[in-house]
């Protein structure tokens, strides 16, 4: 097992020189390309244009169904290990600049397509938009994994991370705010012409290098990765960290809303406090993050990010005993988006060192899977525990669930802070 050691920390104009370096810049860019489609397929700017064209509800929640391919990207992500599509641009930039074709196109598509006549093209349209997203999502994790070097990991996941939110700020706040002057066909047109930038990128950067040793049938591409990483020390283990590191940030923030509903506050304080204060507060977070990362090292971000994250949640037991109280909200919201920005950047940082160069697109993409399943499970009982527990108890037991993730983060400190061994490629 090879992560970045904290025995090699970065210095300060060492840290300055990587900020502002290219690779940086490419990672921004191809967070935003990721970010954009987004909500185009699964999300606020597709469902305001089925209500708009008079589809009931229940098929608009029908909808979600769309965003399976994001769920389910490990199945394919073997081919793009495997393949290299177009000759001289090499596994990853070949297929970035194949697969943000045809989203493009895709997009563009989608915007032709009219709910209020053919709901079946919509349906069609809305998957494949979704199908060559999570593909370009699969292509970029592994570029940004190979091209930077494990203790960059960090930096990079957090500006990859901010460009991913400033991608969806700009198809769903944007888009939604054009579609009150413009048709959402005209609305889609534009933000296929948004991506160009991500294709522009593609063409630009730099292929990484190929380690010795990638698969050269589809058989290796699907067996080796898992052979590979059960292999290692600890593997179960990290599985089990992977699920439990945010596990009570996810619970937290899965009641926010009716928590902040149930004191009074009203939908446009909600939404002032939590765009205003919370977006910014994750942007900062992510940065500097990504920064403390470099000077810290892996180990001791994680484990001081984690129990900053659930220090965080003690500005909604606070807000909880305050009542009704601006102030309290707009702490409560920073503190908790400030800290949570840290621990994902380091989670993301941590995810991308535990993949093998040889398949890195098929191993990220199944822990990149594996991270959603507690909010998909552990999140369920939420609303039981608050009525159970009261806001106060809820939010000290979801401090209490950061603890098993922090005990297990203990149990990898020998091999984490060791010398760095032949990296994994």
């Amino acid at each position: 097992m090879t992560v970045p050691s904290d025995a090699s920390r970065r210095s300060g104009r060492d840290i300055l020189r990587i900020f502002f370096s290219g690779r940086m810049l490419t990672a921004l860019l191809m967070g935003f390309s990721s970010g954009l489609p987004l909500l185009l397929a699964t999300g606020s700017v597709l469902q305001a244009w089925l209500k708009e064209a008079g589809v009931d509800l229940g098929t608009i929640g029908l909808f979600a169904l769309v965003g399976l391919p994001y769920t389910l990207k490990f199945l394919w992500a073997p081919l793009l290990d495997r393949f290299a599509p177009i000759t001289g641009m090499g596994r990853r930039r070949g297929w970035l600049l194949l697969i943000q074709i045809t989203l493009i196109a895709a997009i563009a598509g989608l915007g032709l397509t009219d709910p209020a006549r053919s709901l079946p093209g919509v349906t069609l349209a809305a998957f494949l938009v979704a199908f060559f997203s999570a593909s370009q999502d699969i292509v970029i994790d592994a570029y940004r994994r190979e091209s930077l070097a494990d203790d960059e990991q960090g930096l990079g996941a957090s500006l990859y991370v901010n460009g991913y939110r400033i991608g969806l700020l700009l198809s769903s706040g944007g888009g939604l705010i054009l579609a009150d002057f413009i048709p959402f066909q005209a609305v889609y047109g534009a933000m296929a012409a948004a991506m160009l930038p991500g294709l522009v990128t593609t063409l630009l950067c730099v292929e990484p290098d190929v380690p010795m040793g990638t698969p050269r049938t589809l058989r290796d591409a699907v067996v080796q990765p898992f052979v590979e990483y059960f292999s290692r020390q600890d593997a179960v283990l990290i599985l089990l960290f992977v699920l439990l590191y945010k596990v009570g940030e996810m619970m937290a923030s899965q009641m926010t809303t009716p928590f902040y509903l149930d004191l009074e506050f009203t939908k446009t304080e909600i939404g002032a406090v939590v765009k205003l204060f919370g977006f910014w507060a994750t942007v900062i977070g992510g940065l500097l993050g990504g920064v403390l990362m470099l000077r810290l090292g892996l180990y001791r971000a994680l484990w001081l990010f984690g129990v900053l994250q659930a220090i965080g949640l003690v500005g909604f037991v606070i807000l909880a005993r305050l009542g009704h109280s601006l102030p309290g909200l707009a702490l409560a919201v920073s503190s908790e988006n400030l800290f949570s920005g840290m621990a994902t950047t380091a989670y993301v940082a941590f995810m991308a060192t535990l993949t093998n160069k040889k398949f890195t697109a098929t191993q990220y993409a199944l822990l990149s899977s594996l991270m959603g399943i507690p909010r998909v499970i552990v999140n369920t009982p939420t609303g039981y525990l608050a009525e159970w527990l009261g806001w106060e108890g809820f939010f000290l037991f979801c401090m209490a669930s950061t603890v098993p993730g922090l005990w297990l983060l203990t149990r990898f400190r020998a091999w984490m802070e060791a010398e760095p061994a032949a990296p994994r490629d």
